[in-house]
């Protein structure tokens, strides 16, 4: 089978490290690519905002199925112009997208299938906005509606942190993200990540992982897209995830074949584990990035194979088999993310990695044969052992192998199950 990838970071790359093991593959495609997903595949010089061009590449190449990551193509369009053309794409619809697309969306979904998840209010009007967080008190939080790369949410813990989100949103800091603003009651727990494949009708429950948002140790400081993740999460016991398919995910997949917009792909949900049970904090439409680099780590099934029964209505016809392991992974990002931060600065040497370790390029790229960071996020360092506390170490140790100046990382990435293992 012949296969473009679509993406470039290191979600990308571990879906490219885990499909060039299948059996069934016999050309691995990738655009725009990166350095890292290089080793796995052939780069091609793609446009992929340009879905016109996308589709005539993999009709002149013959390509047989098309892996979209990124969620930004897939809110655009990219898998119904590749479906209008017969060319059998992974990723929803436009229209079916929007469940990440649009956070009100997303909620309103949730109000009519009556799926657990915070109460809440749409405002396309700060002053309007503004007031209701006023009568409602804080702690709140405040989303921009639309996509803004992980960072249009504010867990607001007082009042004027969560007006001045609201400002900040109004005032173009998310650009067309922040034109309608999603005000909704915090959820007290531990949250989660919980991973499924549909086809539009059948759910393949895949696995948890649990990923630290915040750039500090100890949770601290503002939201970023990602700074580790480890799976599973132990917090998702066999009772929580089978609650959690039958309350959100089934709902889900029934209300969107209902409203027109039948789901097929992988549905993210953001969980938090309350007091009540899970309930959703919101639900994305591809690959959760870094959780992607551990799922990919513990996958035991041909990857290929799951996708493409999602992609064909056929996932009553696959099984997805795990590793028992712990696998965890470190961001290694730039100074001063989730800010400003320098760009093409020089990654001087990456350790050799043994069976049980990767590490997921993500923003890099090579300059005049030097490879450099050009993102935020830069390096997903990755290791799996027996337990938690085992996984941390290797992918730690991993860590101080890398002669890179200009990069940092949390230090305590999977520290809520390694404490659950120590008690």
């Amino acid at each position: 089978m012949k296969v473009l990838l679509i993406g470039s970071g290191g979600r990308e790359h571990a879906l490219a490290w885990k499909l060039a093991q299948s059996a069934k593959l016999t050309t691995l495609y990738a655009a725009p690519g990166n350095p890292g997903i290089a080793e796995n595949a052939e780069i091609v010089s793609l446009d992929i905002d340009d879905h016109g061009a996308v589709a005539q590449f993999c009709l002149t190449n013959n390509i047989d199925f098309v892996v979209v990551g990124p969620e930004g193509p897939l809110v655009a369009g990219l898998a119904d112009v590749l479906r209008a053309k017969n060319i059998v794409v992974f990723g929803p619809s436009a229209a079916a997208a929007q469940l990440e697309g649009s956070k009100g969306f997303t909620k309103d979904i949730c109000a009519r299938y009556n799926i657990p998840t915070g109460a809440y209010r749409r405002f396309d009007n700060g002053d309007e906005a503004k007031a209701y967080v006023t009568e409602q008190g804080a702690p709140i939080v405040v989303k921009a509606d639309g996509l803004a790369a992980g960072k249009g949410v504010t867990v607001a813990m007082t009042e004027d942190e969560a007006l001045s989100a609201i400002d900040d949103c109004f005032d173009g800091a998310f650009g067309s993200a922040g034109a309608e603003v999603v005000v909704e009651a915090y959820l007290d727990g531990e949250e989660a990540s919980f991973f499924c494949l549909s086809d539009g009708k059948t759910a393949l429950a895949l696995a948890t992982a649990q990923d630290h948002k915040r750039v500090g140790d100890g949770d601290t400081g503002p939201n970023t897209g990602g700074m580790g993740a480890y799976s599973p999460a132990p917090v998702m016991t066999p009772e929580i995830v089978e609650r959690t398919m039958k309350d959100i995910i089934e709902p889900t997949i029934r209300g969107m074949a209902e409203s027109g917009h039948p789901f097929t792909g992988v549905f993210f949900a953001g969980l938090m584990i309350t007091q009540k049970g899970p309930e959703l904090i919101e639900y994305n439409v591809r690959f959760g990035d870094p959780e992607c680099q551990v799922l990919m780590m513990r996958l035991k099934s041909d990857l290929l194979e799951l996708l493409y029964a999602a992609a064909t209505g056929t996932l009553d016809q696959v099984e997805a088999l795990w590793s028992d392991d712990v696998a965890l992974t470190v961001v290694m990002a730039s100074k001063g993310y989730p800010a400003a931060y320098d760009k093409n600065t020089p990654i001087a040497a990456l350790p050799t990695t043994a069976k049980g370790e990767k590490i997921f390029h993500a923003g890099t790229a090579l300059k005049d044969g030097q490879l450099v960071a050009t993102g935020g996020r830069v390096l997903n360092v990755t290791a799996i052992g027996h337990n938690v506390r085992e996984a941390q170490a290797g992918a730690y140790s991993l860590v101080e192998g890398i002669v890179w100046d200009n990069g940092f990382c949390r230090r305590d990435i999977g520290w809520r199950a390694a404490a659950r293992e120590n008690s």
